[in-house]
């Protein structure tokens, strides 16, 4: 049997080294922040340094390096005795996101039955986490800029102003500069909410993070998935030390929420059944087919599932619909591919002895095959994406390349919901 990691880096000892200030001081990190790596640990440093104050933070960074961890961190620092609210500005509907933010009046709109409350109320005294700002409408970003510069808001349908002393923490896994020249975004508002902007390196870039990352989250799933050895005491695996090689040298495009879910995954898949032994042991052939088989893409019946590429982090629509087309006819050739092979497969001999294919069907005097329409094609891909996620929307728009509310968008007009 190969040597095994019996024990990885203690998180607690990441956890109880100090972070050096601007001001000289020292302080603990948090027990929920793993930052090994010297980049991560000055970000800790920043975020201890502004969490007191009611500074506008932007966090950028690809999806799944953990923007909404640090919003919270800054929350949990701050004081605040408000709560700490989360809006995810891609997934709200345009035509509410406004009434969402501010709130509205009885008979604002059709619907409107009563008086509601927005967002920006709900987080009085506390903080507003508006993630994927970047998907938010121009026409409301107007709104939002002066909210941040007044300090009021007014619901649909009033005309009374109402305060608000809601900090707000803005996030993006898009690059808003670009945006900004583009035109779908406001340069002022953009210079506003940067008041301090954090970029999160991805997971890739901070390797000195995994190894504890790793023992942290086995730790987690073995409480989660009741993972027990032969007397029911919880039984932690061991890992090869090649296969903790192998998870710490992974790109991780999807960061830490694809190291989540590879980890669980092989927990489940590995330890899940009690042995005499007392502890299962994951080893590199485990980590391999976690990465590159159908544990980690999904499983479609008989064969394992190609994943859908990542999108890039900025696009325009035209470029994204464009993409969307290509990946559906990549698609669509390789399925083809496969009939054709199939139906080689299924070859009838003819009278002279060779193999011959079923013979084309006629249309108009013409042998002719069904022209798929790029609004079929679009179908598919977006059906394809859903299957693929089970069900999970926001999962499905980002492998896609739209927003999540154009995602909302398409499905209504497609009758797909």
């Amino acid at each position: 049997m190969p040597e095994l990691v019996s024990s990885l880096p203690t998180a607690l000892a990441v956890r109880s080294r100090e972070v050096e200030l601007p001001r000289s001081m020292t302080v603990p990190l948090p027990e929920h922040i793993i930052a090994a790596s010297e980049e991560m640990r000055e970000i800790v440093s920043v975020v201890r340094a502004i969490a007191p104050t009611s500074i506008t933070v932007l966090l950028i960074g690809e999806s799944g390096t953990g923007k909404e961890v640090f919003a919270e961190l800054i929350h949990d620092l701050s004081e605040r005795k408000g709560p700490f609210v989360t809006v995810n500005c891609g997934a709200i509907p345009e035509g509410l996101i406004e009434s969402e933010l501010f709130g509205h009046e009885k008979g604002a709109f059709t619907g409107a039955v009563g008086q509601r409350k927005g967002f920006f109320e709900a987080a009085q005294d506390g903080t507003l986490f508006l993630d994927e700002i970047g998907e938010m409408p121009l026409a409301l970003q107007v709104k939002l800029l002066r909210v941040l510069e007044t300090g009021t808001f007014t619901r649909v349908g009033s005309t009374t102003s109402l305060k608000t002393n809601a900090r707000i923490v803005a996030a993006t896994n898009r690059d808003l500069e670009v945006d900004v020249r583009a035109g779908t975004f406001r340069s002022d508002l953009y210079y506003r909410l940067r008041a301090v902007m954090l970029r999160i390196p991805p997971l890739r870039n901070r390797r000195e993070d995994v190894p504890y990352l790793i023992e942290t989250m086995l730790e987690e799933f073995v409480r989660k998935h009741r993972i027990v050895d032969v007397s029911g005491r919880a039984r932690m695996p061991q890992i090869e030390p090649e296969a903790v090689s192998l998870l710490i040298n992974h790109e991780w495009r999807g960061n830490i929420r694809e190291l989540r879910n590879t980890l669980e995954q092989l927990v489940v898949l590995t330890c899940a059944v009690p042995r005499e032994e007392g502890y299962c042991v994951i080893s590199r052939r485990d980590v391999e087919r976690a990465l590159t088989d159908g544990m980690a893409t999904g499983w479609d019946g008989d064969r394992y599932a190609r994943p859908l590429p990542a999108p890039p982090l900025a696009r325009d629509k035209e470029q994204t619909e464009r993409e969307l087309i290509y990946r559906a006819l990549i698609e669509l050739r390789s399925e083809i591919a496969e009939v054709k092979e199939l139906l080689q497969g299924r070859n009838t001999i003819s009278s002279s002895g060779t193999l011959a294919l079923p013979p084309a069907t006629p249309l108009n005097g013409k042998e002719t095959s069904r022209i798929v329409s790029l609004d079929e094609l679009e179908t598919n891909a977006i059906k394809q994406a859903l299957e693929f996620y089970h069900g999970n929307r926001r999962q499905a728009a980002n492998a896609l390349g739209i927003s999540e509310r154009s995602l909302y968008r398409k499905l209504k007009e497609k009758g797909l919901e």
